[in-house]
């Protein structure tokens, strides 16, 4: 028997709930009625403790409990799913942040239990009795009582757990109707199950999960229709004015996290409005969208294929682009053009509606790194719509050019999709520009009215004037295999610039193909690429 939660114990509950929890997921998907009837609260919490669990595989087998516990963490937050999954994270991360700090004893987990029970509860916008938090606050109250040995805290805990699970049924009108205890708190207690033997040193390949008491009739569903999560890079102020958001447009919402890594999960009718909140919060990724068989119409008045909607025949692509010429450009090479202005970042709904537009599979290409995670949330809720859309890596306009070059809408579209991102990626990309401001860049510190010469996305230079520096970064992107060269001038790029960098390379490497456009963006004279 434990004395301690020691790194190799923490390592052996993280794969036995794991592993129970997947023997256990078809039977406590069916018990999932509440927050909706979508039947996959046992999948996801396997899922979730299969994420923290593999997560310690990057971890040395001889770290001690102070490095498990926060990986474990970390694991589980970044892999949480569904509503009870992104709860039973947090309180993950409230057990880690005690026991990662202390000898892991008895006392401490009293400890960990009551700060888990706490900072989940605070996790919930609109806590519901009844649910796994009703359950934590009960074994966080019972183990109160414990001794400081391990072995009886763990015990009490996975006891008074089973214990509360079973009163879940007369708490909450939905479990009582349908004769189930909560699909949530079930789980939870399948994991201090497996505590309990880790520290007994006990072990049972089969945990009891409460059948129905009669047939699951579910009630009608006439709650939020999506369900919306995604990981978020931002700062604590910037999500409490998230939380209020997303609490304004739906329910179920659940946000776990600190250290500027947060998980989100809402359910919305407008799951555009949803991410969008992201964005402007922060940097959302890892965005996921799914249909719970409600109401809701994501953005742009958009309805999933359960709902009823025909996504248009045909193969298409989307080309985002800030420029009246590149506009042109891509639209005489068969795309669904979305405008943005230099700097700005288009709708959700704009583009949402231009993937809908385009066909029922779908390319897109951002042409810029900001405007990826909304071209990705747009993909998203397509495809509950019944299209197959595919988010190209593209990261300047130049890219998107050469990668709408060699679109053939005869190809498969799996094959076309690889043809188009091979060769933008083999494309390098360059633009100059004039600073406005001084800051700081990975040339130096540069002031208003510098130039700014960037390669590949990176400040590469800080010169003093546009053709100077336009050359020299024209320079630095051709290589030797090098065979095409694209500009794009911009609104206001003065005739010299473009004459001092196609002379250049007429002089210098005229055994390459030089090809212009008139691009008309703004902020950006000009704008090379290089194939």
């Amino acid at each position: 028997m434990l004395k301690v939660l020691d790194g190799p114990a923490v390592r052996r509950w993280a794969r036995r709930c794991a592993e129970a929890l997947g023997r256990a997921r078809t039977e406590i998907d069916a018990l999932n009625v509440f927050p909706v009837p979508d039947g996959d609260t046992g999948t996801n919490l396997h899922r979730t403790l299969l994420a923290a669990a593999e997560a310690l595989d990057e971890v040395p087998a001889d770290a001690g409990a102070d490095r498990v516990w926060p990986a474990l963490a970390r694991g589980a937050l970044i892999g949480a799913r569904g509503n009870s999954g992104v709860i039973v994270s947090q309180a993950i991360g409230g057990l880690a942040e005690v026991l990662g700090e202390a000898e892991g004893g008895g006392a401490d987990l009293r400890e960990a239990f009551r700060h888990a029970s706490e900072l989940a509860r605070a996790a919930v916008a609109r806590p519901v009795e009844g649910t796994v938090l009703t359950v934590l606050a009960a074994v966080a109250r019972a183990v109160e009582e414990a001794s400081g040995d391990l072995v009886d805290v763990t015990g009490r805990a996975a006891a008074e757990a089973r214990r509360a699970l079973r009163s879940t049924t007369g708490q909450l009108d939905v479990l009582a109707h349908n004769g189930v205890v909560d699909a949530g708190a079930a789980g939870l207690v399948i994991m201090l199950e497996s505590l309990a033997e880790v520290v007994s040193e006990a072990y049972s390949d089969r945990h009891e999960v409460p059948a129905p008491t009669e047939k699951i009739v579910a009630e009608p569903d006439d709650g939020p229709g999506y369900e919306v999560m995604y990981l978020l890079d931002a700062g604590p102020g910037q999500v409490e004015r998230l939380r209020a958001e997303l609490d304004a447009l739906g329910d179920s919402l659940v946000i776990v996290g600190g250290d500027g890594l947060w998980n989100v999960h809402v359910h919305v009718d407008d799951a555009g409005a949803a991410i969008e909140a992201g964005l402007a919060a922060g940097r959302p990724y890892r965005i996921r969208v799914t249909y719970l068989g409600g109401h809701g119409t994501g953005t742009g008045g958009g309805h999933s294929r359960r709902g009823g909607h025909s996504t248009p025949g045909g193969r298409g692509v989307v080309a985002v682009a800030a420029g009246d010429g590149l506009a042109a450009l891509f639209r005489e090479a068969g795309a669904v053009v979305v405008r943005r202005e230099p700097g700005a970042t288009p709708s959700l709904a704009a583009l949402l509606g231009a993937v809908r537009e385009a066909g029922a599979e779908v390319a897109v290409l951002p042409n810029d790194e900001a405007v990826h995670a909304v071209a990705v949330a747009a993909a998203e809720i397509a495809r509950e719509g019944g299209a197959t859309v595919s988010v190209l890596p593209t990261r300047a306009s130049v890219q998107g050019l050469a990668a709408l070059a060699v679109h053939d809408p005869l190809r498969r579209f799996d094959d076309d999709v690889v043809a188009m991102t091979d060769v933008a990626g083999h494309t390098r990309h360059g633009h100059v520009w004039v600073a406005d401001r001084e800051a700081v860049t990975s040339a130096g510190i540069c002031r208003p009215g510098d130039v700014l010469g960037v390669v590949d996305g990176e400040v590469a230079l800080i010169g003093g004037g546009l053709a100077a520096t336009a050359v020299e970064i024209a320079g630095r992107l051709v290589s030797g295999g090098s065979e095409m060269v694209t500009l794009v001038t911009g609104l206001d790029a003065p005739p010299a610039l473009l004459d001092a960098v196609r002379g250049h390379l007429e002089r210098t490497r005229p055994d390459i193909e030089i090809v212009v456009y008139e691009g008309g963006q703004g902020g950006y004279p000009l704008l090379i690429g290089v194939e």
